[in-house]
């Protein structure tokens, strides 16, 4: 079950959900309107191997935006700093972004139980488009978790987002053992 407007408000007073900086007006019926950060990285290898640690480089977005290229994965960061402790969210595309041909994730759309930070983003293009500091980019979804959670993500062992930033976080797949 997704939750509404007045259950996310609910959530916020309880604290279960915390959204920094929060502004009402960006509440949605059922969703949370999050923003494009100032800094933006690309990885600086074209060929990236998932065995390593690709190193990115990051830059900030000029007052007059960036112009986004096909080809090109881009890193982006939410400016929203959220957590999530009772339940799941997602964050989505908004239609208007998408509507530009900009995508917002690849596949790392769902949030876990515990998960506290800012979104990175895996920016891609159709065709170019000049992007800006601040704009809508997703919005956030959040769904009830049916049953106990034993391992909330914020208290893993092997939690490999867990440290607060305001910029991209490249892949850590490296840290994985396969």
């Amino acid at each position: 079950m997704i939750l509404s407007d007045a259950r996310i408000l609910d959530e916020i007073e309880k604290g279960s959900i915390i959204i920094e900086p929060f502004d009402r007006s960006k509440l949605g019926s059922n969703s949370y309107d999050v923003h494009l950060g100032k800094y933006l990285a690309a990885y600086t290898d074209r060929e990236l191997d998932a065995r390593k640690h690709n190193r990115i480089q990051e830059f900030e977005i000029p007052p007059e935006g960036f112009v986004l290229q096909p080809g090109t994965l881009y890193l982006g960061v939410t400016e929203e700093y959220t957590e999530t402790h009772a339940h799941v969210p997602f964050l989505e595309g908004k239609s208007s972004s998408g509507r530009l041909g900009i995508h917002i994730h690849a596949t790392a759309g769902k949030g876990d139980v515990g998960f506290c930070n800012t979104w990175t983003l895996e920016i891609t293009v159709v065709h170019p488009v000049r992007v800006y500091a601040g704009m809508p980019i997703g919005q956030l979804i959040y769904f009830e978790v049916d049953g106990e959670v034993i391992n909330p993500y914020n208290l893993k062992d092997n939690a490999k987002y867990t440290t607060r930033s305001i910029k991209p976080v490249e892949s850590m797949m490296w840290k994985n053992q396969f």
